[in-house]
C-alpha cells in the first residue's frame, strides 16, 4: 500500500459503468425544487407566456371573419346585391394586428424573465459547486480524474442552463397553445375537431417511444463527455511524461475509445432528436388532409362558413406545431435531466463535518502532539496503520522516516484531518483534534509538500497565499529567508512576474523555494515538511536547511524525509514500516541500536559513496 492515497486519474476513468439506473422524474423534480427560490419570477413568466399565447390564439378566429366578410362580399357583388365592405375588413385586420403586437410584447417579457432565471440558476449552481469543493473530503478528489469533476462545473451546468431557458417556456406555451387551440376548434365545429384529434394518440405514442429509447443515450452523452474532458486534462498536464515514455500511440488509442463512445451516444441521441420533427410533421399532415376533406363537405352542406375553414386550417397547424415542439422539448429535458443528475449528485456528496459542537479555540496552544493508539485505513477493512502511539513536546523536531509505502504521508494527512482515524485519537495540547473546527485546526499548521502547488498569479501573490494580510516587505523577508529572493529578482518583472497556468516558466526547484517562502510567511505553530527539499540541488538544500532550522525554533515540526542525512539533528526520529512505528529515538541512539533505521541510513550512505 502506497504511503499516499494515489489519485486514480488514468485515462478512461470517468463515471463508472456500474452506475445505478438514472431516474428521469427524480431529476426533473430536483430541478424544479431547486427553482422554488425563483417562484415570483417564474409566476410572472408563466402569466406572460399564457397571456402571449392566448392573444396569439384569438388571431385566426378573428382573421377568419375577415375571410368570410370578403367571400360574402364577392358573392353579393356577383349576384348584384351588394359589394365588399373594405372598411369592415380593415377594422378586422387592424384588431388582429393589435392582438399579435400584444402577444409579441408578452412573449418578449416572458423570454427576458426566463433568461434571467436560467442565468441565475447556472450562476448559483457554480457558486454552490465552488463552495462544495471546499467541503468534500479529500478522498473524493483522490478517486476521480480532475477533468470529470470540472465537466460538472462547466458542461453539465451549461447544458442545464440551456435546457431550462428553452424548455420551460416552450413547454408552457405549447401546452397553453394546445388547450387554447382545442377550445377554439370546438367553437368552430365539433366533428372537424374530433377528426383532428385522431392524430393526438398517434403523436403521443411516438413521443413516448422516442423518450423511452433516447434517455439512455442522452445520459451516456453527458457521462462520456466528462470522461473525454478528464482524459484531455490529464494528457495535457502530463504531456512531457507521455513523450518521455513514448506512449503517444497508447494515449491516442485510449482517447479514441472514449471519443468513440461519446460519438456513438451523441449521434444516437441527436438521431432521435432529429427524427422527431419530420415524423410529427407527417402525422400532422395526415390530420390536415382528413380535416380538409371533411371541411369541404361541410361547406357544401352550408354547415360552416368559408372563413371558418380557413381559421380551422390555421388552428390545425397551430395544434400540431406545439406537439412537435413538445417532442423537441422532451429531448432538451432529457439532456437537462442527465446534466442535473450529475450536478446534484456532486452537490449531494457527503461532506466533511466542518465544525465541532463545542469547539476548542486554537488560541494559546503551544504545539504538544500525541498519537494515542492510532489505527487507520483508506479502506476500513484494510488497515495500513495498526497501532501507532507517540508523544511530541512543543518545539521538538520530529522526523518520520521509512521505506516507500510505510505510511509517512498518511500520518500527516491524519494530523491535518484530511482523513479521520478509524481508531484511537490524535491530540494537540491534550485536545482531540476532532474537537476543533477544521479551519481552526488547520490554522495551526504550515505545510511544504513534495508536490508543489502554485496558481496563475504573480510570485508576490503566490507567496502571500500563506498569509493574505502580509505586507510586501514581509513577503520579501520570507522570500529571503527561503533563499528565493535572488532568483525572483532575476525574473523579468521580479516579484510581479506572472506565473503561467502550469507554472512552467520557473523550474521545479524554484517552485519549491516559493512554497517554502509561503510557509515561512504563514508563521504557524506546527510545521509539516514533506520531502520539502527533494527538488533542489545540494547547495540550495543546505541553505534551506539553515533557514528551516531558524524557522523551526520554538515550533513543533514534523519532517518526512527520504534523505536521512538531512534529519540527523532531529529531536526524535520515528521509524515507520508497514504502518507501524517500529523504532523511536534520536539519530545516535538508533544508529547504536543497529536496527532497521541503521540499515536504511547505511544503505543511503553506501549509495552516496559508491
Amino acid at each position: 500500500m502506497s504511503e499516499r492515497h494515489t489519485r486514480h486519474h488514468g485515462p478512461g476513468r470517468g463515471m463508472g459503468e456500474a452506475e445505478k439506473p438514472k431516474d428521469f422524474r427524480k431529476a426533473i423534480k430536483k430541478i424544479f425544487t431547486y427553482m422554488k427560490r425563483y417562484r415570483l419570477r417564474l409566476g410572472v413568466m408563466f402569466l406572460c407566456a399564457i397571456a402571449g399565447t392566448v392573444f396569439a390564439i384569438l388571431g385566426p378566429k378573428i382573421l377568419g371573419s375577415a375571410t368570410t366578410e370578403l367571400f360574402n362580399g364577392l358573392v353579393a357583388k356577383v349576384q348584384g346585391t351588394g359589394g365588399i365592405d373594405f372598411a369592415r375588413i380593415g377594422q378586422i385586420l387592424l384588431s388582429v394586428m393589435g392582438l399579435y403586437l400584444v402577444s409579441a410584447l408578452f412573449s418578449m417579457v416572458q423570454g427576458w424573465v426566463m433568461t434571467g432565471i436560467s442565468n441565475d440558476v447556472s450562476y448559483n449552481l457554480r457558486k454552490e459547486i465552488s463552495g462544495k469543493i471546499n467541503r468534500i473530503p479529500l478522498k473524493y478528489f483522490e478517486s476521480r480524474p480532475y477533468g470529470e469533476v470540472l465537466s460538472r462545473v462547466t458542461n453539465d451546468v451549461d447544458t442545464l442552463q440551456m435546457g431550462l431557458n428553452q424548455s420551460i417556456t416552450q413547454l408552457i406555451t405549447s401546452v397553453t397553445t394546445m388547450v387554447g387551440v382545442l377550445v377554439m376548434m370546438f367553437t368552430i365545429n365539433v366533428w372537424m375537431t374530433l377528426c383532428a384529434l385522431i392524430i393526438l394518440p398517434v403523436a403521443m405514442g411516438i413521443i413516448g417511444q422516442v423518450m423511452k429509447h433516447s434517455q439512455k443515450f442522452f445520459r451516456g452523452q453527458q457521462k462520456y463527455l466528462g470522461e473525454v474532458n478528464g482524459q484531455v486534462e490529464e494528457i495535457y498536464a502530463g504531456q512531457h511524461v507521455v513523450k518521455a515514455f513514448n506512449r503517444e500511440e497508447e494515449v491516442i488509442t485510449e482517447f479514441e475509445r472514449a471519443n468513440q463512445k461519446l460519438y456513438e451516444t451523441g449521434w444516437k441521441s441527436q438521431f432521435f432528436s432529429g427524427i422527431m420533427m419530420p415524423v410529427m410533421q407527417f402525422v400532422g399532415n395526415l390530420g390536415y388532409v382528413m380535416v380538409a376533406l371533411l371541411g369541404g363537405f361541410l361547406v357544401i352542406r352550408n354547415a360552416i362558413e368559408v372563413g371558418d375553414i380557413q381559421s380551422f386550417f390555421q388552428y390545425i397547424r397551430n395544434f400540431t406545431q406545439p406537439i412537435q415542439q413538445i417532442a423537441q422539448v422532451t429531448n432538451l429535458l432529457q439532456s437537462s435531466a442527465a446534466a442535473s443528475e450529475r450536478v446534484f449528485e456532486f452537490l449531494e456528496e457527503p461532506e466533511e463535518v466542518q465544525t465541532a459542537e463545542n469547539p476548542v479555540s486554537p488560541e494559546g496552544l503551544s504545539g504538544n502532539v500525541e498519537f494515542d493508539h492510532v489505527s487507520f485505513g483508506y479502506n476500513p477493512e484494510q488497515l495500513i496503520i495498526h497501532d501507532f502511539s507517540a508523544k511530541v513536546r512543543e518545539g521538538q523536531k520530529i522526523a518520520i522516516v521509512g521505506p516507500t509505502g510505510a505510511g509517512k504521508t498518511t500520518m500527516v494527512k491524519l494530523l491535518m484531518r484530511f482523513y479521520d482515524v478509524n481508531g484511537g485519537a490524535i491530540r494537540v495540547d491534550g485536545h482531540d483534534i476532532r474537537d476543533f473546527n477544521r479551519s481552526d485546526l488547520r490554522s495551526l499548521f504550515g505545510m511544504v509538500l513534495q508536490d508543489t502547488w502554485l496558481y496563475n498569479g504573480t510570485i508576490m501573490e503566490n507567496i502571500r497565499y500563506g498569509r493574505l494580510d502580509a505586507t510586501d516587505e514581509e513577503v520579501i523577508a520570507a522570500a529571503k529567508a527561503a533563499h528565493a529572493h535572488k532568483f525572483i529578482m532575476q525574473q523579468p518583472e521580479g516579484y510581479q512576474t506572472l506565473l503561467n497556468e502550469e507554472t512552467s516558466n520557473i523550474s521545479q526547484g524554484q517552485k519549491q523555494l516559493l512554497t517554502i517562502a509561503r510557509a515561512i510567511l504563514a508563521d504557524n505553530r506546527i510545521l509539516i515538511l514533506d520531502e520539502a527539499t527533494s527538488s533542489v540541488d545540494t547547495r540550495t538544500e543546505i541553505l534551506i536547511q539553515k533557514a528551516m532550522d531558524a524557522l523551526m525554533k520554538g515550533r513543533t515540526s514534523f519532517i518526512i524525509a527520504h534523505r536521512l542525512s538531512t534529519i540527523r539533528d532531529a529531536d526524535m526520529i520515528l521509524v515507520m514500516n508497514e504502518g507501524d512505528i517500529i523504532e523511536q529515538g534520536d539519530h545516535n541512539t538508533l544508529m547504536a541500536r543497529g536496527g532497521f533505521y541503521a540499515e536504511l541510513y547505511n544503505s543511503q550512505f553506501e549509495k552516496v559513496t559508491a
